[in-house]
């Protein structure tokens, strides 16, 4: 009896200990959906094609998860150069979206999101949100992994500009209007951790691809139990803010930068594309 109650104990505490020790990396691909349309009298049909291969490789990003059963930290891998845009032209790109390092813990349901804006970093913290993911029955594999289907509707705000030689003494308008989207999840129960990509969290498994009809990421690569661990620490530097706090300084810096762009361009020479997230 006595030998017996020591094994269920040296199990126990095996089990406990791999729980603790649990870790994982995942590498994930981003593409985005583009349909921009522009004034032909003002852009040749040579120069939208320049452009758009441009926007397509600044928006194919890759990024990596690194992971254990209660935190995670996901950050874009570093590119070597940057995309060239068709000569003769200026192309003012601004994303309200994105981050340089989130941390996520969903134990205790909070995030970290590290972003350096302009040159000045911020530390924003706030709750998780509990989504309200409906579970499919559908399935696909992917890579080795059998994965299972979840929606969740969202209310987003989109704003979309994009303005061509404009005169900088007249206003621009921006459009802004909310609409419902609906976002596709393929989660792993094969790997029983309840996070992904970005934001995203709250599935019996690891998140391994995810869409809302204009941006796509799908993991290419899992490693678990690597012998190299990644700690994941939570960022410490940096002013901190709420989201709603950040939000607003976003769409504060957005404006002061369309109006120095309108102001400063040559000879219309100027595109601005913008894109709310």
């Amino acid at each position: 009896m006595k030998n017996t109650i020591t094994l269920i104990t040296a199990v126990l505490f095996t089990c406990t200990l791999f729980a603790q020790n649990f870790q994982g990396k995942a590498t994930y691909k981003s593409k985005r959906k583009l349909d921009i349309k522009l004034d032909s009298t003002q852009v040749d049909s040579g120069m939208h094609e320049k452009m758009m291969e441009m926007l397509k490789k600044q928006f194919e990003k890759t990024y990596t998860l690194a992971f254990n059963k209660e935190e995670s930290i996901y950050k874009e891998e570093e590119k070597l150069g940057a995309p060239q845009r068709p000569s003769g032209m200026e192309v003012v790109m601004i994303n309200s979206g994105g981050s340089d390092i989130l941390y996520k813990n969903t134990k205790e349901n909070r995030y970290t999101n590290q972003n350096d804006v302009f040159g000045k970093i911020f530390l924003i913290k706030d709750s998780l949100e509990k989504p309200a993911w409906k579970l499919e029955g559908e399935t696909r594999n992917i890579g080795e992994y059998t994965c299972y289907k979840a929606t969740l509707k969202r209310e987003i705000e989109e704003m979309e500009s994009i303005s061509i030689n404009e005169n900088p003494k007249q206003d621009e308008e921006v459009i802004s209007k909310m609409k419902e989207i609906t976002i596709t999840a393929w989660y792993t129960p094969e790997i029983p951790v309840s996070n992904g990509p970005g934001n995203f969290h709250g599935l019996p498994g690891l998140i391994l691809a995810i869409n809302d009809g204009n941006e796509t990421i799908v993991c290419s690569k899992i490693v678990l139990n690597p012998k190299n661990k990644t700690t994941i620490s939570e960022p410490i530097k940096g002013k901190i803010v709420s989201q709603e706090k950040f939000e607003t300084i976003m769409e504060k810096k957005m404006r002061e930068m369309q109006d120095r762009y309108r102001g400063n361009s040559r000879d219309g020479e100027n595109i601005e594309i913008r894109i709310g997230g």
